[in-house]
């Protein structure tokens, strides 16, 4: 019987059996969303005006090939998580890292010094195990279905690059974490709470100015009608508005996307190349090629030309999109987000204080000599939270959907709707999307509301 085990050994069970439960859970709701995939394989007589059978055969089997992709990786990841418990593999790492640490002849006393060498070692596991399935989904699935625009040598470039920008930014702030928990006697939660407060906002703030910049090329919208009627309807709300930038996406895929940035009177707006139908260089490589030489090569013809043609949205289509955006801010979703997110993490550090003391959290995950705050702040914030972190994500779905409707309210207040309507339904072909799904896999996992909802809400009626 569970019960009749020592406390630490009731904790250790507990958390693995959740974390099936819930994988568990995922897989079911998986299954039924793959039968959808499955099944439907002719266009519904509601979506016939807005999606062609081609488009619909299309993102069906895209979708069906990520899902199955998503169904053995998440196995591989549980198991892999699974087997790292149950074989001490946190505190075998913890032991390498002081070893290492030892090497430049600092002692157990230096536990920061350990904590940083842990971390590295541990973010260096999950990168290698990490990257097969990377590589898979990149160059198998999204290059099948005419998605991925990288070489192999681009994306192990980029991610190495990754690896030390992370690397550059989550040592230092960690090692300041972990010193203000040791010194900040009873009411270091307060504290801690702040310290992360205040890195969120900066991260927020420098992000795409400083960090973003590193891996793709940020370019200023160029003069014209467009930017113009962007800075005109920023204008209409109020939204302090001070750049508009065009981000080059399309090295690495052909999805798209939109967004704003910034605190305060500093408002930024980036927009994806392949967002922009006149911009977008996969619709310029469609564009009639100069005739091959005798040596010429056919295969490069071939990989020149783009592989969603012609995708992105018009002038007027962009500045619905942008108008559902915008949405987001006059209606104050940005800010209920930071809220309650900070709510979330003032609530976490709390519990953590309570709960750090605990001796058998650490005796459950082997730790059965010291009781470093690291360690605890992962046991506790990663499998004693994990419940609780469930619930959370949920609600937050079910809250952004909400949002999603707002805003897209918000467009249509603002005389957008036919635009925001046909948009949609362009984003959906470019991406791949597919407009049926499971009710309860829709339920739990859609931040957005289901493309048809969508468009019903816009209250656009097609003949």
């Amino acid at each position: 019987m569970l019960l009749d085990l020592p406390i630490e050994k009731q904790i250790f069970y507990a958390v693995l059996g959740f974390s099936w439960t819930v994988y568990l859970w995922e897989a079911y709701l998986a299954y039924r969303q793959r039968r959808i995939y499955r099944s439907t394989t002719h266009v519904p007589k509601e979506l016939g005006k807005i999606m062609d059978t081609d488009t619909f055969e299309k993102s069906r089997l895209y979708q069906l090939d990520k899902s199955n992709f998503s169904f053995w990786s998440g196995l591989y990841s549980e198991t892999e998580g699974t087997l790292i418990l149950l074989l001490g593999g946190i505190p075998f790492m913890w032991g390498v890292a002081g070893s290492v640490t030892a090497r430049f002849g600092l002692g157990p006393e230096y536990e920061i010094s350990q904590s940083l060498a842990f971390l590295t070692l541990a973010t260096l596991f999950s990168a290698f195990t990490g990257l097969p399935w990377s590589i898979y989904n990149t160059f198998v699935i999204e290059e099948k279905h005419g998605f991925n625009q990288q070489t192999i040598g681009f994306f192990l470039k980029d991610a190495v690059k990754k690896f030390i920008v992370t690397q550059c930014i989550l040592l230092p702030v960690t090692s300041l974490l972990l010193y203000i928990i040791k010194i900040g006697g009873d009411y270091f939660f307060i504290y801690a709470w702040l310290f992360t407060l205040g890195v969120s906002l900066v991260l927020v703030t420098i992000y795409a100015d400083y960090i973003a910049p590193l891996f793709d090329k940020f370019t200023p919208l160029p003069e014209g009608e467009l930017k113009t009627d962007i800075e005109t309807m920023a204008k209409s709300i109020s939204f302090p508005l001070t750049k508009v930038y065009v981000v080059e996406g399309s090295k690495r895929s052909s999805h798209s996307n939109a967004y704003f940035y910034g605190f305060f009177k500093n408002k930024r707006i980036v927009l994806f190349d392949t967002l922009l139908e006149d911009y977008s260089p996969l619709n310029k490589a469609g564009e009639p090629q100069p005739e091959q030489t005798e040596d010429g090569d056919a295969a490069t013809e071939a990989k020149a030309k783009p592989k969603n043609k012609k995708q992105g949205c018009n002038n007027p289509e962009i500045l619905a999109v942008l108008g559902h955006e915008l949405g987001h801010w006059k209606l104050g979703h940005t800010v209920k987000n930071i809220v309650i997110s900070q709510m979330n993490s003032f609530l976490c550090f709390f519990l953590f204080a309570v709960m750090i003391g605990r001796r058998e959290l650490f005796l459950a995950f082997g730790f059965y000599d010291n009781q470093p705050t690291l360690i605890g702040l992962m046991i506790i914030f990663q499998f004693i939270f994990s419940p609780y972190n469930e619930l959370l994500s949920f609600c937050l779905t079910v809250l952004s959907r909400r949002f999603e409707f707002q805003a897209d309210a918000f467009a249509r207040a603002m005389g957008k709707a036919s635009e925001l309507y046909s948009a949609l339904i362009k984003l959906n072909k470019d991406n791949l999307g597919f407009p049926v799904a499971d009710w309860l896999f829709s339920m739990w996992h859609y931040s957005h509301p289901p493309l048809l909802e969508r468009l019903r809400a816009l209250g656009i009626k097609q003949d």
